[in-house]
């Protein structure tokens, strides 16, 4: 099993919108559900956004919810976070996760990976 690898990250000036990707090799993404969480700077681990493994159920942060929207494409395993509306406070390492509550449980692998690095200033 390999860890996903996260990419699409950089700098964004607020209101900005951003689109980060996850992709998915060695494993089948569509196997398990997804979620993408963020580690923020002087805050820790935050969870964002959890996608079941058919793509039917969504779920957000109550601080991201309306300005992002999770999606996937199991045939491509590939796995989206589409950010739109950022503000300072988004800022952080963004990680793709092989869980529906990546805090609870962390990673499959015990790995977090490399993460995308997003930085809202102007």
């Amino acid at each position: 099993e390999v860890q996903p690898e996260e990419s699409g990250g950089g700098l964004v000036q607020p209101g900005g919108s951003l689109r980060l990707s996850c992709a998915a090799s060695g494993f089948a993404l569509g196997s398990s559900d997804m979620s993408w969480a963020r580690q923020v700077p002087g805050k820790g681990l935050e969870w964002v956004a959890s996608i079941r493994r058919g793509g039917g159920r969504t779920d957000y942060a109550g601080s991201v919810k309306g300005r992002f929207t999770i999606s996937r494409s199991n045939a491509a395993n590939m796995l989206y976070l589409q950010m739109t509306n950022l503000k300072s406070e988004d800022t952080g390492v963004y990680y793709c996760v092989d869980r529906w509550e990546p805090l609870v449980y962390g990673t499959r692998n015990g790995d977090w990976g490399r993460g995308t690095q997003v930085t809202v200033s102007s």
